[in-house]
């Protein structure tokens, strides 16, 4: 990573500041340190320096420290609120529990193959499994306007005070992604290999510059035009991730048969030393999905955030009724879409899984199952935005649009 991408990247966030975003208690301090970190290479020296610059930081929260994939959900905070309601909002009703965002501006999943590799390899399963059925309701009734995701696809400024424009390539991964590197370059420290088992992990390295390759190019060039294409282009960045895991897969299980019982237990104690360091919070997003799905059934135990998210991911039946005043054929469509919706909750809630796998292997075979799931629920949600956006008038698709971004939490 050279020093002007780093410096870039710095510039970026530091416009980002002035959010009201940072109210939560990440600090300016605290987020360039973590924008540094964050372009550093992603094994035990990456995290060692930014546990290095949080110390004596009063701002920088105990989650942060205790799972890099947590005080990056804030860096994607700020970006994702940056371009909502002009930056002037402190919290948006899409967040996730470990306070990111699934969606900044028209990109889903931002960090996808960050949050591939973390898991696989270190076990952090924070980011992986935040996402769930939130982020298909902020598919259909997207939180962003026209006006908003202008903000996210401009070119990149020279940085100026106040200035909030940013690239989404700094989500997107770039080519020869220096994540996919730093992943390998830990492997090679804790196996030590033998020139057989080099072959293999140099495989691995180009399988996995390659999957990477394949998510960043589902990279959105273009806003949406309306929650169809929302929903296509979500879907395409699934099918690209479960693409990158079938590049990789059978070649990290091809190394991993190769080890011996020592090198497997080093390789497995990567995870091990993750899951001894992080606390309470992190051991509980990583051990099962939060989806929020959860809210919208109504369990109860609902803290008074919790339950604001659920309200604002409720069906707006009456506001769809209010502002779209459909016919009859219409309101049928219309459940056709909210009954997929809510099996699209259904299935990503029953798919969440228990954090029992102790190789990677079996961890890259968990995220493959959850990515299959995610297809399974997009998939007929999008179909039936199709068919019901077939049937309305261009008046009628606007009031649709619009009821996302009137949405708080």
């Amino acid at each position: 990573m050279s020093r002007s991408r780093i410096a870039i990247t710095v510039a970026i966030l530091v416009a980002l500041l002035p959010s009201a975003a940072f109210g939560r208690g990440f600090g300016p301090i605290g987020i360039v340190r973590y924008a540094v970190g964050r372009l550093l290479p992603l094994h035990a020296g990456h995290r060692s320096f930014v546990m290095r610059s949080h110390i004596g930081n009063p701002d920088i929260t105990r989650n942060e420290t205790s799972s890099p994939s947590l005080g990056r959900g804030q860096t994607v905070a700020a970006a994702a609120l940056a371009g909502w309601h002009g930056g002037r909002s402190a919290n948006g009703w899409w967040r996730h529990d470990d306070g990111g965002y699934g969606w900044v501006g028209p990109l889903f999943w931002p960090f996808a193959f960050d949050d591939m590799s973390a898991y696989t390899i270190f076990g952090d399963g924070t980011g992986f499994w935040a996402y769930g059925y939130g982020d298909i309701y902020a598919g259909i009734f997207a939180p962003y306007d026209q006006q908003d995701l202008a903000t996210y696809l401009g070119p990149l400024p020279l940085p100026r005070r106040h200035h909030r424009v940013l690239s989404l390539q700094l989500f997107c991964g770039e080519a020869r992604d220096p994540a996919a590197r730093a992943a390998i370059d830990q492997i090679r420290q804790v196996i030590h290999p033998n020139d057989a088992q080099r072959a293999a992990l140099d495989e691995l390295a180009a399988a996995s510059l390659q999957a990477s390759e394949t998510i960043r190019a589902a990279c959105p060039t273009q806003a949406p035009a309306g929650a169809p294409e929302r929903l296509q282009a979500m879907q395409a960045r699934i099918e690209a991730m479960r693409q990158a895991v079938l590049t990789v897969q059978p070649l990290l299980g091809k190394l991993y048969d190769q080890l011996n019982d020592t090198q497997k237990a080093r390789l497995n104690g990567l995870a091990d030393a993750r899951r001894r360091t992080s606390d309470s919070r992190s051991a509980k997003a990583s051990a099962k999905c939060p989806d929020i799905g959860q809210l919208r059934m109504g369990q109860m135990g609902m803290s008074q955030s919790e339950m604001g998210q659920a309200t604002a991911l409720q069906w707006p039946g009456g506001e769809i009724e209010e502002r779209l005043h459909p016919t009859e054929s219409q309101r049928a469509t219309l459940g056709v879409l909210q009954d997929a919706s809510a099996a699209a909750a259904g299935t990503l809630l029953q798919a969440c899984e228990d954090d029992d796998a102790l190789t990677p292997p079996a961890r890259l075979a968990a995220v493959a199952r959850r990515l299959d799931a995610w297809l399974e629920a997009v998939k007929p949600v999008g179909e039936a935005l199709e068919d019901l956006y077939a049937t309305l008038s261009d008046e009628q698709k606007a009031q649709f649009e619009a009821i996302g971004p009137k949405r708080t939490a």
